[in-house]
């Protein structure tokens, strides 16, 4: 027992011995810290709200295509008799393309010339026959009333079946018209799908393809879809600039010629054609072009860096600094360039925001050393 009693205070006094060790030890630490310069907290920084306007472009996709386009077709049943143009052939406004003839349409016109001439010469012959009439009704008791009403009737009638046979003749003659395909506008033949003998006509196995394919090419339309987001940067002489792929290192410019001035229901966006002037014929009907349309804003909106914009699950936010509080202001984002994007929301010119936020600044925290600058 007296031995089991000394090792118990042994113990004891090992403890207490290792104990004011380790007392001594953490006021040495503590003094020792307390030598040590404060670490300084880093600040944040800030920016005073202002307005101002935002310059950027949109990147749209666009088709360049013909100014004016047509399929030319036959009208009549007829063979072809010559082509006078064939494929990349550049033409101008009237001239022949191509002629056919069709027997049939020969003998119409040949027959309604005859009956023309004969009505003609019956028209003469009853003006002639109440002219004579009216002269000799002159004397008295020669000729009755009723003799002389029935040579104007006789005449008047003859009269019109001259002006029925003439009409005639005049459809038959612009039938012929059609044997001759001359070009609507000037342009440049883009398709030729007949030669020389083929049958032609206006249905049948003649009229699958059109005759020919004329496009106008010195001037091309450049057809742009704009989203309803932005469809009010574009108005009517507004200039755009463009590039094809095939003449990447070239920028075209075009100004807006027409707006559809409605919504595409589908799509949701405006049909916006400019006129592109293409008298080198650089540019091809058909060709993709790259768009870049200016969106420059008629007025001055609240303009802030983009890293001052917290996008969390709960919305979109900018985080405010009044009397050292954070307030967490929810906004609506519009139009970004680089590294600047427009808001609005229920804020105010001369308001603080903290210039590069994240979530870890929580919604009513307080906020030391904050740093303010321009935006």
């Amino acid at each position: 027992m007296k031995y089991i009693s000394k090792i118990s205070l042994s113990l004891l006094v090992a403890t207490a011995a290792i104990t004011l060790q380790n007392c001594g030890s953490s006021k040495a630490k503590e003094e020792e810290e307390s030598k040590k310069p404060p670490v300084e907290v880093a600040s944040i920084e800030g920016f005073i709200l202002k307005k101002g306007q935002l310059s950027s472009d949109l990147q749209v996709p666009g088709e360049l295509i013909a100014f004016q386009q047509v399929d030319l077709y036959a009208k009549v049943s007829s063979f072809v008799k010559k082509v006078y143009a064939d494929v990349g052939t550049e033409v101008k406004q009237g001239q022949l393309l191509a002629s056919m003839e069709a027997p049939e349409l020969s003998a119409q016109y040949a027959s309604s010339q005859a009956r023309l001439k004969s009505q003609e010469a019956i028209y003469l012959s009853s003006k002639a026959s109440y002219d004579r009439l009216l002269e000799t009704s002159k004397t008295p008791g020669t000729v009755s009333q009723n003799d002389l009403d029935l040579a104007l009737a006789k005449q008047n009638s003859d009269l019109a079946q001259l002006e029925a046979a003439r009409s005639a003749s005049t459809e038959v003659s612009d039938t012929r018209n059609y044997l001759e395909i001359r070009a609507p506008f000037n342009g440049i033949i883009s398709a030729r799908n007949v030669s020389a003998g083929a049958y032609v006509g206006p249905s049948g196995k003649g009229s699958e393809f059109p005759l020919f394919t004329l496009v106008e090419q010195r001037k091309l339309r450049l057809v742009v879809s704009v989203p309803e987001a932005y469809s009010s940067y574009l108005q009517g002489k507004s200039e755009v600039n463009f590039k094809v792929k095939s003449l990447q290192n070239q920028n075209f410019h075009a100004k807006v010629s027409r707006l559809a001035g409605a919504l595409d229901t589908r799509l949701r966006s405006q049909r916006v054609e400019m006129d592109v002037p293409n008298n080198d014929r650089k540019l091809l009907p058909g060709m993709i072009a790259e768009v870049s349309i200016p969106l420059n804003s008629a007025t001055s909106s609240f303009v802030v860096p983009r890293s001052s914009v917290l996008n969390s699950t709960q919305g979109t936010f900018l985080i405010k600094v009044a009397d050292e509080k954070a307030t967490w202001i929810p906004v609506k984002t519009g139009t970004t360039s680089d590294d600047k994007t427009e808001v609005f929301g229920d804020v105010k010119e001369g308001d603080v925001f903290i210039k590069t936020v994240t979530e870890e600044i929580r919604d009513n925290s307080t906020i030391k050393n904050l740093k303010t600058t321009g935006v």
